[in-house]
């Protein structure tokens, strides 16, 4: 049994406590976050009245602005409680939408994580305990939302009273919430304890429900919540409307052309089919969804629409065949709804030879139940192309029309079920280029370092990504209406790549503010036009299996602020040398410091260009100015000039502060020469030559030093210089007799160039080195005379004795083995 709190105010300090430790678990709370926000309490409003919401987190003393994604919130007032809480009353509009709202909370020193707030349209009322008992369930008044909490095993009912005839829908925030993994429950009972309705998942709302009946006698009717695996905790929270409003499961047309008026009919509500007309917005908008609404109320949630370019054909049945086809034009969408298990819809139209349409199922994505399976046919011929997963459960392909004529395309269900939900939408869009552009995320599930904040007089560094859909070439990015003082420092992207460095520069008196925006990237070539976005992705609700990911929040803008001063600044002081393939630079950076900050800087490179290596991370120390990045060049580097940036963070005594260095140029060149090293062996205690060609690529000036890496113990040799006229050399290797026996491979050479005062390091050639045991002496083995020495006749002088190849030295030490095994001797002489 669960232990009762007893009052509203102990059970949500309870919550709010779990909720802040949930937080930072879930959301992957990283320290290098300033200021930081933890969580936004109460979880909801209602619209149209003032609410007094609480920003909990760390740093926010110097809050100045709550920065809303959406329309309809406006901040009255706005107060620091302490370092860790801000307290603003907010006044939401009547015409609010009502969901979920994202936002985050701007101060002098940064901009938070984001965050979510809830709006409804019923006033708000607490959860009393004791209300775990199906006899004593708490009484509450229709068209409220309840604000509750689930402990361990706990089961909460509310009690209400409705006509015969009377419409009861129940809708939960729970999972959507974003506090921690609560999977609720939900149910409507009668008098007797029957379930009239009842919803754990819904395609609609995730793991939220959603149920709805129509009353068959008055009475009291009864609500259950609970966490559907009887768990729960004190970070599980809820916000319940139960109420008269309309919660129907679908929409036909689920679309309509922007900016104009479209009637819909919404179905799956109890009391039946309900007409309404919704007036679209002028330009496509991926978050847009459509309320059902009437003398009830309205939903407390939306069902997702699509607002396109085109108008709409919705289907007439029966239409389950080719010759009773819907006919359609295009580029119009199709709509339609698999009302019975087994249904087919058929689409009928005309298509052009050559044209081209990528063609999308929108259901699943929707709120739809249906799994599509989407075929196009020739009319009253076989079929040409179809799908059934793409997109999640979402039906897509990509067609070019072979011939003038007639076709037809076909919707069912994966599995042949069918309902009054199974809606759909079918669109056909002429191929377009576009862009994505996002901040690719430090870590999973992280949202360190996804704004941009930028200190005055400094610089902020961040990877931006542009993602290129239907073309390919360079990209530039673009950010218009960036705040005031604030510029954008960024390389055309080649096609090749798609993340590069991105800096951003406030001057040192731009005033501190900061705003909402998007970011953009478009073709270098202004002749190809290209439509571009902004997305960011949020996750709050991580579990199993697997890490996923149970609730997220996508954004099309990100916050872009100036904020105070940082005490110091880092600079890269550019190489005036390139780092060559196979090759070692150490990147040098130095740090300005304001007088009396003395503390380290933590030093992290940004970017590395394709093939490029470097230390994951380096410090300035305390009371120190400069220090140098490894950076390593593989020898399939992409060889051009980059530019890249470092970032810099240090805490100044209030929390960590992040800056960057400039963009910097660092050049990825050839190698200026190669090394062609033969093998070598030795026996031990017996010394030997290593040779190596030299081939030039590049002149060099001066001398540059060979070192050979990768001996054996116990055998040494010394470094060797050459120049750009040396065509050969050859290490003398001392073998001791205890160095190790065997054969010893990725011997290399390290070369090292002097120019423009400064040092090219490079790896240089492949070598093996064999070492063997000598062979002992054979026991027993008479010792011969020793014959005299011929007087030699004088010979002229002979040419340089030719130097033998590996194998041919391999051919004469086999030679002399055997000819030392065989024992030679001379016979004893006869008597």
């Amino acid at each position: 049994m669960r232990t009762h709190l007893g009052s509203r105010e102990r059970r949500w300090t309870v919550a709010l406590l779990a909720y802040l430790c949930s937080s930072v678990f879930i959301c992957g709370y990283s320290s290098a976050a300033t200021p930081s926000l933890g969580s936004v309490t109460p979880r909801g409003g209602q619209r149209g009245k003032e609410v007094t919401f609480f920003f909990n987190g760390g740093r926010l003393s110097d809050a100045q602005e709550v920065l809303f994604y959406s329309p309809g919130f406006s901040v009255l007032k706005l107060e620091v409680v302490n370092d860790g809480q801000v307290k603003a009353t907010v006044k939401i509009a009547e015409d609010c939408p009502p969901g979920e709202h994202a936002v985050r909370l701007r101060t002098k020193s940064g901009i938070s994580e984001l965050r979510t707030v809830w709006v409804g349209a019923l006033p708000a009322i607490a959860e009393k305990e004791p209300n775990s008992e199906f006899d004593k369930p708490q009484k509450i008044p229709l068209n409220v939302t309840v604000e509750g909490v689930v402990d361990s095993e706990d089961v909460d009912y509310y009690a209400v009273e409705l006509k015969k005839g009377q419409r009861l829908s129940v809708e939960i925030e729970a999972m959507r919430l974003g506090v921690t993994f609560f999977d609720p429950y939900i149910a409507i009972l009668d008098s007797k304890r029957f379930e009239l309705a009842t919803s754990d998942d819904s395609p609609l709302n995730k793991q939220d429900g959603l149920c709805s009946i129509v009353a068959p006698a008055d009475g009291t009717y009864v609500v259950q919540v609970r966490e559907s695996a009887y768990g729960g905790n004190g970070a599980c929270m809820y916000r319940l409307h139960v109420g008269t409003f309309p919660r129907p499961l679908a929409v036909v047309p689920a679309g309509g052309k922007a900016g104009e008026e479209v009637e819909v009919r919404f179905l799956g509500d109890p009391t039946g089919e309900i007409k309404q007309k919704i007036k679209l917005p002028k330009q496509a908008d991926a978050k847009f969804g459509v309320y059902a609404q009437d003398a009830g109320g309205i939903a407390p949630s939306p069902i997702p629409f699509r607002v396109s370019e085109h108008g709409n054909v919705v289907e007439v049945e029966p239409n389950d065949t080719h010759a009773t086809a819907t006919k359609a034009e295009l580029p119009l969408a199709l709509n339609g709804v698999i009302d019975k298990p087994g249904d087919v819809d058929f689409f009928r139209f005309k298509a052009k030879k050559g044209e081209t349409y990528d063609i999308h199922c929108y259901a699943r994505r929707l709120g739809s139940p249906l799994d599509s399976v989407m075929n196009l046919y020739q009319l009253n011929g076989g079929a040409l192309i179809g799908n059934d997963d793409a997109i999640g459960p979402d039906s897509y392909f990509r067609y070019t029309f072979p011939a003038d004529g007639e076709y037809v395309l076909s919707i069912t269900d994966h599995l042949g079920k069918g309902g009054p939900a199974y809606f759909y939408r079918v669109e056909f869009t002429l191929v377009q280029a576009t862009t994505t552009v996002s901040i690719p995320k430090v870590s999973l599930f992280s949202q360190e370092r996804q704004t941009i904040v930028v200190p005055r007089g400094n610089r902020f560094a961040t990877l931006m990504s542009v993602g290129r859909g239907n073309w390919g070439g360079d990209a530039v990015f673009g950010a218009d209406g960036l705040p005031a003082g604030i510029k954008l420092n960024a390389e055309t992207v080649p096609a090749y790549l798609d993340v590069v460095p991105v800096v951003f520069e406030a001057a040192a008196d731009a005033p501190v503010g900061g705003k909402l925006m998007k970011l953009t990237a478009h073709s270098s070539d202004p002749k190809q036009k290209v439509v571009s976005s902004f997305f960011q992705t949020v996750e709050f609700v991580i579990s199993g299996p697997g890490q996923s990911v149970y609730w997220k929040v996508d954004v099309d803008q990100t916050g872009v602020a100036v904020v105070e001063e940082a005490p110091f600044k880092i600079q890269i002081i550019e190489p005036k040398v390139p780092l060559v393939l196979n090759g070692s630079m150490n990147l040098k950076i130095v740090a300005e410091r304001q007088k009396g900050f003395t503390a380290a800087i933590t030093i992290y490179p940004l970017f590395n260009p394709p093939g490029v290596g470097s230390a994951s991370a380096v410090t300035i120390p305390a009371n120190q100015n400069e220090t140098v990045l490894p950076m390593n060049a593989a020898g399939n580097a992409t060889v051009r000039k980059w530019k890249t940036a470092v970032l810099g963070v240090s805490d100044a005594g209030k929390g960590p502060v992040w800056v960057s260095s400039q963009l910097a140029t660092i050049e990825v060149a050839p190698p200026l020469v190669t090394f062609n090293m033969e093998r070598t062996a030795s026996e031990q205690g017996k010394d030997t030559e290593l040779f190596c060609k030299v081939q030039l690529n590049s002149p060099f000036q001066g001398k540059a030093k060979v070192t050979l890496y990768g001996l054996p113990p116990k055998v040494t040799t010394s470094d060797i210089e050459i120049t750009k006229e040396t065509k050969e050399f050859a290490f003398k290797l001392t073998v001791d007799k205890t160095s190790p026996a065997g054969q010893h491979r990725n011997l290399f050479c390290q070369v090292v160039f002097t120019q423009n005062g400064e040092p090219i390091a490079m790896n240089a050639g492949y070598s093996e080195l064999r070492i063997d045991v000598p062979l002992p002496p054979k026991p027993n083995q008479p010792v011969l005379a020793k014959a005299p020495t011929p007087t030699p006749m004088p010979t002229p002088n002979k040419p340089p004795e030719k130097r033998l190849t590996r194998l041919e030295k391999l051919r004469l030490e086999q030679q002399e083995r055997e000819k030392a095994g065989q024992g030679e001797t001379t016979p004893p002489p006869k008597k």
